[in-house]
C-alpha cells in the first residue's frame, strides 16, 4: 500500500470518528429530552406502576434505548479506534490503555441497552398475566442495568481522563479540550460515590455533550492531526499540536 493510500485511510477513519463523536452528543440530547421531557418513568417509585408505564410506552422506550445505548455504544467503538490512531496508540501505552477503557465502556453501554429492551419486553408480556411477579422481575433486571452502566459512569470517566492526558502529551487534541476532559472525567469517576452520584452524573452528561461536539469538530477539521507515518525513505510529518 502506498504512503498516500495510508494517509488517506487514516484521514477517513478520523472523519468517521468525528462523525461518531457528534452522534454521541446528539444521542445525549435525545436522551435528555426523551427520558425527562417525553417519557420519564425513572421517577416512578412503585414497581407495579413502573411496569404499567413501560407497557404504555414500550415502543418509544425501545427506540430511545436503541438510539441512546445500543447505537451510541457502537458509535463509541468507531470513535475509540479513531482516537487510538490519532493519539498514536501503537507507540503510546497511555493511549492503548484509553482504548481498552473505551472498548469496555462501549460493551457495557450496548449490553445495558439490550438488557433493558429485552427485559422490558419480557416484563410487559408477563405483566398481562401476573403484574406482581412482573414487578419483582423488573427490580432484578433494573439492578443489572444500573450495575452495567445505567447509573455509574466511572468507566467513561476514566476513559476521558486517559484521553485528556494522552492528548496533552502528544498534542493530538486541542489543549483546552483536554482541560475540559479533566472536568468531564472527574465528574464521571465521582458517580461511583453514592453521595455524589446524581450530581456527578448530571455534570458528566452535560459537560460531555460539549466535549463530544468539540472533539467531533476538531477531528473533522483536522483529520490528519495524528502523526503520519512516512513511507520508506521519506521523512515523517508531525503536525503542530491542535489549538
Amino acid at each position: 500500500m502506498s504512503f498516500e493510500a495510508k494517509t488517506n485511510g487514516a484521514g477517513s477513519l478520523q472523519k468517521w470518528g468525528g462523525a461518531a463523536a457528534l452522534y454521541e452528543a446528539l444521542a445525549y440530547i435525545i436522551g435528555i429530552v426523551g427520558f425527562i421531557a417525553v417519557v420519564n418513568i425513572s421517577e416512578v417509585a412503585d414497581p407495579l406502576q413502573k411496569v404499567t408505564a413501560m407497557a404504555a410506552n414500550q415502543g418509544l422506550l425501545t427506540l430511545l434505548y436503541l438510539l441512546v445505548y445500543v447505537i451510541w455504544g457502537a458509535s463509541l467503538v468507531v470513535l475509540t479506534l479513531a482516537l487510538h490512531e490519532r493519539l498514536q496508540g501503537d507507540v503510546s501505552a497511555l493511549a492503548r490503555t484509553a482504548t481498552a477503557f473505551g472498548i469496555i465502556w462501549s460493551v457495557l453501554v450496548i449490553a445495558s441497552g439490550m438488557i433493558y429492551n429485552v427485559g422490558m419486553g419480557t416484563v410487559v408480556e408477563l405483566s398481562a398475566h401476573n403484574p406482581e411477579q412482573a414487578a419483582t422481575v423488573w427490580l432484578a433486571i433494573e439492578s443489572v442495568f444500573n450495575g452495567l452502566g445505567g447509573g455509574v459512569e466511572v468507566v467513561g470517566g476514566i476513559w476521558v481522563l486517559l484521553l485528556s492526558v494522552a492528548g496533552l502529551r502528544n498534542g493530538g487534541l486541542p489543549r483546552l479540550l483536554n482541560y475540559l476532559g479533566f472536568v468531564v472525567g472527574a465528574a464521571g469517576v465521582a458517580t461511583v460515590v453514592p453521595a455524589l452520584g446524581e450530581t456527578g452524573a448530571m455534570t458528566f452528561g452535560l459537560t460531555q455533550i460539549v466535549w463530544f461536539v468539540w472533539l467531533g469538530i476538531a477531528m473533522l477539521r483536522r483529520p490528519a492531526g495524528l502523526a503520519l507515518h512516512s513511507a520508506p525513505g521519506e521523512v515523517a510529518v508531525h503536525p503542530a499540536p491542535a489549538r
